[in-house]
């Protein structure tokens, strides 16, 4: 399940390398022919087929992935991969180093086993297609990525692993969470990520992002878009610009900005803008 080269008209793949929790690789790709060798990865392979069907030898047996389901791939176990109907097949993969699946671990645990090579699990594979469209947007915020990702991770091992012991609870949760809120406070307008808020507060990455959705109800990105969306607002006021002030506050551009506004606020920015400054009443 290696990317092949040359490859042939009735093949595409584009893979992506995030540097996110460790590094990972987002790949999509189409194949009709192609045929690996047998092979083994450094790190976890977890694909979602698409279309068509991957069939690939994988602990003594040969095994078929359809559309909907989960192929999986433990770090050195040995595996080919072809087609398993004339078609071919269409996946999206996510090569995972075992520092990205650590991070939602306790401190000292083991890697996670998993046994089969194809999961039947249709709420995470259709989660695992939503994070990987995620992690190829670029309007979405390192924090969301990386937030979005571990949670698929976490539910991944808690479902599926052999081993999945759980991080306990720590006292010092109500700190760690009202400092990060402060840090998203004052630095929302910075493209922020988990690792920064967790060296401010003493958590690792994962404990504090499920520590501040527990605590408060929103995961730390969702923070992230409140304080943008509500310094937008403020500076609507004002005459700068729209797509001003989608860069001053943080969003990729002017259409980004306008769908998290109306998404927040039930009016875009400009419907807004003209309340405020025709009225000049602050709905709330």
């Amino acid at each position: 399940m290696d990317t092949p080269s040359p490859q042939s008209p009735t093949e595409a793949v584009t893979a992506v390398r995030l540097p996110l929790c460790g590094g990972i690789l987002a790949l999509t790709a189409s194949y009709r022919t192609q045929r690996f060798s047998r092979h083994i990865h450094e790190e976890y392979a977890l694909g979602r087929i698409e279309s068509g069907a991957l069939a690939f030898r994988y602990r003594g047996n040969t095994v078929v992935a359809a559309p909907g389901s989960l192929s999986l791939v433990q770090p050195g176990v040995a595996h080919d991969g072809g087609p398993a109907v004339p078609e071919g097949w269409r996946y999206r993969m996510l090569y995972l180093p075992l520092p990205a699946l650590a991070l939602v671990l306790p401190p000292g645990a083991p890697p996670p086993h998993f046994r089969p090579g194809v999961i039947e699990d249709a709420v995470l594979a259709d989660r695992l297609g939503h994070v990987h469209r995620l992690l190829l947007e670029p309007g979405v915020s390192t924090l969301a990525k990386e937030t979005r990702l571990l949670a698929l991770l976490a539910a991944w091992i808690a479902r599926h692993g052999d081993d999945h012991p759980a991080a306990p609870r720590s006292r010092c949760e109500p700190r760690a969470v009202r400092l990060a809120l402060e840090m998203l406070a004052a630095h929302f307008a910075a493209d922020i990520c988990l690792s920064d808020l967790a060296a401010a507060t003493g958590l690792s990455p994962w404990h504090l992002a499920r520590a501040v959705t527990r605590h408060t109800g929103l995961p730390p990105h969702g923070h992230l878009l409140e304080f943008r969306c509500r310094a937008a607002r403020d500076q609507l006021a004002g005459n700068a610009r729209l797509a001003d002030i989608a860069a001053n506050v943080g969003f990729a551009d002017q259409s980004h900005l306008t769908r998290a506004f109306k998404a927040r606020f039930g009016l875009p920015p400009g419907a807004w803008r003209k309340i405020v400054q025709e009225s000049r009443v602050r709905v709330r």
